[in-house]
């Protein structure tokens, strides 16, 4: 039971170690890999809904590429999105969200530029021991449960997560 603990809370503080420096790795980005509502997603996909490439976007481009994404997603065609077609058009566009963060990962941490990320190149890699320490609150070299749900609710409120929810609460897109 003490090491099922144990490992929960490892676990949970590899989570956050490696959330607070992928948000770091993203923030240079700006808000467009995270939340912003439309306008964050009008930024992250400026350069494919510009249809002319005039470097400015239409309320009809805008309307166009809609539309394209609707019907690409609308597997059997019927005019309708139904929950697998649903799922399916969320999960590709998870795909291609993690497939960018990916790769901003690899720019920003792949020190030896070898297009992949070693063990002690990964954020929040095991001896770095800052996101740790960041946790530990109490400083007493372990974490507790409430230590690493405090953790969260200040990352949660500090990156506008359902302001001040608890992970998982209000993140939705």
């Amino acid at each position: 039971m003490k090491a099922d603990r144990r490992l929960i809370a490892a676990l949970a503080v590899a989570a956050v170690a490696a959330a607070v420096l992928t948000t770091a790795a993203l923030a240079d980005r700006g808000p467009a890999m995270g939340r912003g509502g439309p306008a964050a997603m009008l930024i992250e996909r400026f350069d494919a809904i510009d249809a002319d490439k005039d470097g400015k976007v239409t309320p009809a481009e805008l309307a166009d590429w809609r539309k394209a994404r609707f019907e690409a997603a609308d597997a059997d065609k019927d005019g309708r999105l139904d929950q697998d077609e649903l799922a399916a058009f969320r999960l590709q566009a998870m795909q291609e969200r993690a497939g960018a963060q990916a790769g901003m990962l690899l720019e920003r941490f792949d020190a030896d530029g070898d297009g992949a990320l070693s063990a002690t190149e990964m954020p929040g890699s095991p001896g770095d021991g800052a996101g740790f320490a960041r946790v530990d609150a109490d400083g007493d070299g372990a974490v507790s449960k409430a230590e690493v749900d405090d953790a969260l609710a200040f990352m949660s409120r500090h990156h506008g997560w359902g302001h001040g929810a608890r992970w998982g609460e209000g993140m939705a897109d």
